[in-house]
């Protein structure tokens, strides 16, 4: 596909586009590169990273771990 560039820049089609929102745009070695950014959400990336804590039902009883009162 070629496009015109004008005094404004280049339009790309929207159905180039199609799925995502926002798109980072960015000049590397002589090309211009349009990549889709992806909204990455914090909730889905809980567990990738877990902690050895000594306890076996720590996943289980999570709110007694965090809120119990130490004594």
């Amino acid at each position: 596909m070629k496009l015109k560039v004008t005094t404004e820049g280049v339009i790309i089609p929207k159905a180039l586009l199609e799925g995502f929102d926002e798109v980072e745009v960015s000049k590397k070695n002589g090309f211009i590169l349009v990549i889709p950014t992806i909204k990455r959400d914090p909730i889905l990336e809980l567990g990738q990273h877990p902690v050895i804590c000594g306890v076996s039902d720590a996943s289980e009883n999570h709110d007694k771990y965090l809120y119990e009162t130490i004594s």
